[in-house]
């Protein structure tokens, strides 16, 4: 007998559970991934015994998916890893060794067997994307150096994780035949292999774009072709025993390459967020919470492991590689969670046999425990470097090579009239203005690439980030001089520091006795900048309408272009610097 006179009155239920127990994740500060899980068990059998169709809402946990990897497959930038040099790669495939070997070994000592230790060693090496490029979003701090670093370890993880679904597709083979049954067979499977990629490949050079651009005058026929296209080649690589998940990932990289990718991505979030619910509901109803119990302790120790272990090898090559240790700090705490793949790994060794549900709960309840915490870890990083800061000398090379290259010395002047904080279009502009007048100007950003396009148009530029203590001191700060933070503040209350405040106290701090001009985005900030040292205090908008309404009120002075607020509070910054 089932609760439910529907499978429609089933979803409806389910899906109303799912946002209430969002919404006391939301207040917890946790990922929607944590909820969801918790919203699944919650409806499984072990809770309230909602979910009842559970064929249905397994199609749509394989089409959200589906989409998931499409998605990831459509925003692969290689270029990315390019950028960064080899540190990413270095550091991404030295982080998956590291967590396999060790957790292979740590999986066998607490009394795994050989098969299911491989799975679950493997499972913890993969960090969650989705959560990664959230929260470093959320705190402005996806362009910093550990920033582009992370995402570049990502994007290795992410490569990673196709090539070890696709060797998956091994261990399913037949060797009942012998040795040389089992040769045809892997060759079968290469052949297929081969050419499932050749015509990918035909597909991107010839038809690909021309496709895109006929459906690009429709955004929802495109949406429709990107969702069919995604599901259409899993089907495929299903029916030539690949796993799904790697055609729906090539798939995605098959369109990477057109300039519509974008587009296509931004309108497939909402409907692969949704979807991918539903699997983390079919996962977490399957859980039974008295199996879960038998595995708290294992849990444990590959949590410990995790939240450990993961940074403190991050930690360790990049020491190696010549960064500070406040840089693989920061990085090394991005990746102290297993992710959705993680559990998408697990689900696939479940419907191959590989693994039993008890296997699949133990990696789970991973997953809950080190995302749970590594959000946390992640928003107050800066906090929690500031506690472990004694601690990690050891993890930095005497000199620093990587990041020294960054902010060489001759790359600015000792004496400088103005330090101009932040290159983005408003910092660049009041750095330009101020250059025009005749003033000496060092740039500073948190963003490599932008300190390195700055000093191709031949301007000095030191890499650094204003909330390191250290860095201030490094600053040539001289009494006669402006320092102006151009930047804008992200998650404040969340992170538990406002860069800013940061700027402002760390000068003061340190004895600078010069002026302080910083930037505010709401009125009511300006009296607490002032209150910690600052001189002047920037509102970009306001100083733009106040500029409008001068070039309106006096339309006799000539034809102007549309007041740029850029240019109108670089005006602003340029008179008080003066």
């Amino acid at each position: 007998m089932t609760m439910f006179d529907s499978v429609f009155l089933e979803l409806s239920a389910i899906l109303l559970l799912a946002v209430a127990v969002g919404a006391i994740g939301l207040l917890l500060r946790q990922p929607l991934i944590v909820s969801f899980l918790a919203a699944g068990i919650l409806a499984g059998q072990s809770g309230f015994g909602l979910v009842q169709a559970e064929e249905q809402i397994q199609v749509l946990a394989e089409f959200g998916i589906a989409l998931l990897l499409f998605v990831v497959g459509l925003k692969l930038d290689l270029a990315l890893i390019r950028s960064i040099g080899r540190v990413a790669v270095v550091t991404g495939l030295g982080q998956v060794v590291f967590t396999a070997l060790v957790g292979f070994g740590l999986c066998l000592g607490l009394g795994l067997d050989l098969l299911p230790s491989v799975y679950v060693a493997v499972a913890l090496t993969f960090s969650s994307t989705i959560i990664i490029v959230k929260l470093l979003s959320d705190k402005g701090e996806i362009d910093a150096l550990h920033g582009r670093i992370a995402l570049g370890v990502l994007i290795v993880q992410d490569i990673v994780v196709v090539l070890v679904m696709i060797g998956l597709s091994s261990l399913t083979l037949d060797a009942g035949g012998g040795a040389v049954a089992m040769a045809w067979t892997v060759l079968g499977v290469l052949a297929k292999g081969a050419a499932f990629l050749i015509g990918l490949a035909l597909f991107m050079r010839y038809l690909a774009e021309p496709i895109l651009r006929r459906l690009a005058g429709a955004p929802e026929l495109l949406v429709l072709f990107a969702v069919t296209w995604a599901v259409a080649l899993a089907s495929l690589s299903g029916l030539l025993d690949f796993s799904k998940e790697m055609g729906a990932f090539l798939a995605g990289v098959s369109l990477a390459s057109t300039p519509y990718r974008e587009a296509i991505a931004a309108r497939l979030v909402s409907l692969r967020d949704f979807l991918l619910l539903f699997f983390f509901i079919h996962l977490g109803s399957a859980m039974d919470l008295g199996t879960i119990g038998a595995q708290v302790g294992n849990a444990v120790w590959l949590s410990l492991f995790v939240l450990i272990g993961n940074p403190l090898i991050v930690l360790v090559l990049m020491g190696v590689m010549g960064y500070r240790k406040r840089t693989g700090f920061l990085t090394g705490l991005t990746v102290a969670q297993i992710s959705e793949f993680s559990l998408i790994f697990a689900a696939l060794g479940l419907s191959l046999g590989h693994l039993t549900r008890e296997h699949v709960g133990l990696i789970t309840l991973v997953g809950l425990i080190t995302i749970g915490l590594s959000t946390y870890m992640i928003i107050y990083s800066r906090r929690l470097y500031q506690l472990c800061e004694p601690l990690l000398g050891i993890f930095e090379r005497r000199r620093p090579v990587r990041e020294m290259a960054l902010k060489e010395a001759d790359a600015a002047p000792r004496e400088v009239d103005a330090i101009v904080v932040g290159l983005g279009r408003f910092g660049s502009n009041i750095a330009r203005a101020l250059r025009q007048e005749g003033r000496r100007v060092l740039g500073v950003d948190f963003d490599p690439e932008a300190v390195r396009q700055w000093r191709r148009q031949g301007h000095a530029a030191w890499y650094g980030d204003v909330t390191d203590p250290e860095f201030l001191k490094e600053l040539p700060l001289k009494p006669d001089q402006w320092v102006i933070g151009a930047f804008r503040v992200h998650m404040v209350g969340a992170a538990g520091v406002n860069p800013v405040l940061s700027l402002v106290r760390g000068l003061r701090a340190h004895g600078y006795r010069g002026r302080v001009a910083v930037t505010a985005q709401r009125a009511d900030e300006v009296e607490g900048y002032r209150a910690a040292g600052a001189d002047v205090v920037l509102l970009p908008f306001a100083d733009a309408a106040h500029h409008a309404l001068d070039r309106l009120a006096h339309p006799e002075r000539g034809p102007e272009a549309e007041p740029d607020p850029d240019r109108a509070s670089a005006e602003a910054a340029r008179s008080a610097a003066g």
